[in-house]
């Protein structure tokens, strides 16, 4: 791997979304065996760029495969790939980790929109505002993603989810990841919250595993919190913080 050791810990999102060379990904792997907080980090992005394509996954038309097979014979076949002039290792791995957070945004992004835009034709355009929402939602989440001042805590549920948030003080933006959320329940919630000097602000809902961006100001927040509540949300919170974490900095 041509990076400091310190550069090992950057490289998760780009193991997870397949982006090293067999090098790197077999020096990373063995850096895992040892790195508790990689190993984590890693099986949360592609835990949550696989919630996200799923998400808006649609199978192929019942004629997709009949179509494929038809005009195999009409195309033409590719040229020989000669390998180009290699770059300077150490220039290829600054703008390797200057990509990651971009690619990672890129991928999920190019992910969900690709779904978004068969479930729209599938479903005619009385869909189109819905599609539109789930756009803006996923650019709102690579925007935070992509920054370069982008930062990330973990944390752990009082029941049991996995949580990630990212924030960007570039952006002033920060989003919010869940893993094993259990549902909700019926007539129920997930809220959101930014915490400022105490005063608890609705920050978004949440009621599955899943990428949200967070609603509000975060500048001045010192945490983000989680509880369950009323659908719809509430001004204010009605019952415990399953959750209180930290908001990178």
């Amino acid at each position: 791997m041509n990076h400091h050791a310190t550069d090992a810990h950057t490289l998760a999102a780009a193991y997870a979304l397949g982006a090293l060379d067999d090098t790197e990904r077999k020096d990373f792997d063995a850096h895992l065996k040892t790195c508790e907080a990689c190993r984590q980090e890693a099986a949360e992005f592609q835990a949550t760029t696989a919630r996200l394509a799923a998400a808006v996954a649609q199978p192929p038309p019942p004629e997709a495969k009949a179509r494929v097979m038809a005009a195999i014979d009409g195309v033409r076949q590719l040229p020989p790939r000669i390998p180009a002039a290699s770059t300077a290792p150490v220039l290829g791995g600054i703008l390797r980790r200057r990509a990651v957070p971009l690619a990672l945004a890129a991928s999920v992004a190019a992910a969900a929109l690709g779904g978004v835009a068969v479930w729209q034709t599938h479903n005619g355009q009385g869909l189109e505002r819905q599609a539109r929402q789930a756009q803006q939602q996923l650019d709102a989440v690579s925007a935070v993603l992509a920054a370069p001042d982008a930062r990330t805590v973990h944390g752990k549920a009082a029941n049991g989810a996995l949580t990630t948030a990212v924030s960007s003080k570039q952006q002033n933006k920060a989003v919010f990841t869940a893993a094993d959320l259990p549902a909700p329940g019926t007539g129920k919630t997930y809220q959101l919250w930014l915490d400022h000097d105490g005063t608890m602000r609705p920050a978004g809902l949440i009621d599955h595993d899943g990428t949200v961006p967070l609603t509000g100001d975060p500048a001045d927040a010192a945490a983000i919190g989680l509880t369950l509540e009323p659908a719809g949300g509430s001004p204010q919170p009605t019952t415990e913080p399953l959750l209180l974490m930290p908001l990178p900095t």
